[in-house]
């Protein structure tokens, strides 16, 4: 099923084409965001700013991501995030694990980061894993935690709320 909007194409915005000259593919999400182009182009240096480097390592941040996806069922980040997070080290194996909620074999930072990912997706509040994710990170950690999580249910709401599907 197409997105529920119009797709915006390169040739109608110039940072698109920017974005979109740089990548291997092109982006339906910038696409579908682009409708509104002065948000797109703030969303990609905060994302850039959450997703890059920071004090937490990207392995974490891509099952907290992937954690979030695979809650809200959204099909567009977790396929976009499932290649990021074997790039990350994440095995098939444990993208099923995160998938069927099955979080043993991770190791206890991981799934601190998994539960609070899970239980902030759920709530928007996380009562009951916040303590375990405080045993294992610092003040930075947390909050580029929370930002991921928050950015995976932001983003997976967009997808979701317009029908971006990947291709």
């Amino acid at each position: 099923m197409p997105a529920s909007i119009r797709l915006v194409e390169p040739a109608d915005n110039e940072f698109l084409a920017g974005l979109e000259g740089k990548a291997k593919q092109p982006s339906l999400f910038f696409r579908a965001m682009a409708n509104r182009p002065e948000v797109l182009q703030s969303f990609v240096p905060l994302y850039s700013s959450i997703m890059g480097r920071g004090p937490v390592d990207r392995r974490t941040k891509e099952l907290v991501y992937l954690t979030c996806a695979f809650a809200n069922h959204c099909a567009y980040c977790s396929a976009s995030h499932t290649a990021g997070g074997r790039k990350a080290g994440v095995s098939e194996e444990e993208m099923a694990a995160l998938r069927a909620g099955q979080d043993e074999a991770f190791s206890a930072p991981e799934r601190a980061a998994i539960g609070y990912a899970r239980e902030l997706t759920r709530t928007a509040n996380a009562n009951e894993s916040r303590a375990a994710l405080r045993q294992h990170f610092d003040d930075a950690q947390v909050v580029e935690i929370t930002l991921v999580a928050a950015l995976a249910n932001f983003t997976n709401r967009f997808n979701n709320g317009l029908q971006v599907l990947p291709e």
